[in-house]
């Protein structure tokens, strides 16, 4: 069986992506006492007593939003009540039973899943006596519990763990896909992307920039291979930043560019190449992820036959760091334009992941060494091209130990011609590699 998926879902600022946190125990949702902090649904794996799950975190559900970003949120709920296994309605204690939460139930009464119907926000004893107010609505078991501290969410998980498999029921573990994080300015299309490598509206979509929060997890297929694509917030300057929502969705856009194999890196066909997309591009290569460059609305470019090399060009000249990674044009509205996205995300994960035989890379080294000698003291170069030894010592990224017997003779620039001969021998294209000198 696989893991079933439990939707959280309720009214605007109930406490539903603290209890989703609770749940899995990591400060994984933005959380704010702001109402339509969450925007798109975001899913996570949990256990509970050795029994897998999925937990899906849902913007407020307001059902008579018509137009607007409320209208765009209430969809993405409704998508997540109709694919849940098990439902939990979220409901403020505090606030009491507001005419929101009774419409909300009677859009649930056609529903034939379980709903799991829980009051938050009751803390303490004494708050028990706000459960009174929600008995109205003809439930004979409510949940009362407080995201915020813990208390009687265990209760709850119990309640459903019935319903869970135990794990290890006929799965086999099996490799973890790539991870993809899709990163850049505010509204350079990154969710349209995502939505369109799906293939649906996975995610809220507006012109607003900073619409997404979150570092919402998608899986996609292709040909027979999954992929994780993670949509990011757009990262601001430094100096742009407001502190509050906004930095803490900075932060995860963040976290989630270090934990993934591949930055894929959004630029804008129409507004160029900026100082923040360099920056971006930078903080991508000091955290070691490989990277892809797509060129976005490219569609807008149509006609002007010298645009592309002068991009080219010009990407060169602000990105002089990153001449080894490959370079898609396209537009994310059109799934045709970006078809090539998949295998050149295959062609640099399997740079990201080489790695070379130490026989091999020595047999190399001695030829490189043979057409430009090694920096060395005056006086004994055969001694020190003899004690000259090379090993890749990790992957992900590609990093190597060059063991020498002055570690200090070796500057930057024969570093970088030995980088530039590992990539011209070995098929790094798209991936950072790093050459660390070590006294032999």
């Amino acid at each position: 069986m696989s893991a079933p998926l439990i939707a959280i879902i309720g009214r605007p600022n109930v406490g539903k992506s603290t209890l989703f946190n609770r749940v899995l125990g990591a400060r994984t949702a933005i959380v704010d006492d702001v109402p339509g902090v969450t925007r798109d649904r975001n899913y996570a794996d949990s256990v509970y007593q050795g029994r897998p799950f999925r937990l899906v975190d849902t913007g407020g559900l307001d059902p008579s939003a018509t137009e607007g970003m409320l209208s765009l949120i209430r969809r993405q709920s409704q998508i997540a009540i109709a694919e849940a296994d098990i439902l939990i309605l979220l409901m403020d204690g505090r606030e009491g039973l507001s005419p929101t939460d009774e419409e909300i139930v009677s859009l649930l009464r056609g529903v034939t899943k379980p709903v799991y119907f829980a009051i938050n926000k009751i803390d303490t004893p004494k708050s028990e006596g706000l459960l009174a107010d929600f008995y109205r609505l003809g439930q004979e078991t409510l949940y009362p519990l407080s995201a915020e501290h813990g208390t009687g969410v265990d209760e709850l998980l119990e309640a459903f763990l019935p319903l869970l498999p135990k794990s290890g029921d006929g799965t086999e573990p099996t490799e973890s896909p790539p991870r993809i994080a899709v990163v850049g300015r505010p509204n350079v299309g990154k969710s349209t992307l995502v939505n369109t490598l799906l293939g649906q509206d996975r995610l809220v979509v507006n012109d607003l920039p900073g619409t997404t929060r979150d570092a919402i997890d998608s899986m996609v297929s292709f040909r027979g291979r999954s992929y994780i694509f993670t949509d990011t917030a757009g990262i601001r300057r430094r100096g742009r930043i407001e502190r509050g929502i906004e930095g803490y969705s900075v932060a995860r856009a963040m976290r989630a560019m270090g934990r993934s194999d591949v930055a894929l890196l959004l630029l804008d066909a129409v507004e160029g190449i900026t100082e923040q997309d360099t920056k971006i591009a930078g903080l991508a290569l000091k955290q070691g992820r490989a990277c892809l460059l797509l060129v976005n609305k490219w569609d807008l470019q149509q006609g002007n036959g010298t645009a592309r090399r002068q991009y080219e060009l010009d990407l060169r000249r602000r990105l002089p760091f990153l001449p080894w990674a490959p370079v898609l044009f396209g537009s994310a509205l059109k799934p045709d334009s970006i078809s090539e996205v998949f295998p050149l995300v295959d062609q640099v994960v399997t740079a990201f992941t080489t790695r070379v035989p130490t026989g091999l890379l020595n047999k190399f080294l001695q030829e490189v060494i043979a057409e430009n000698p090694l920096p060395v003291r005056r006086g004994k170069p055969s001694k020190a091209v003899k004690s000259v030894f090379m090993t890749q010592v990790a992957t992900r990224p590609p990093v190597f130990a060059l063991f020498v017997g002055h570690p200090q003779d070796v500057g930057k620039t024969y570093l970088r011609f030995l980088e530039n001969r590992l990539r011209e021998q070995y098929p790094f294209s798209g991936s950072p590699i790093r050459i660390l000198v070590r006294q032999k």
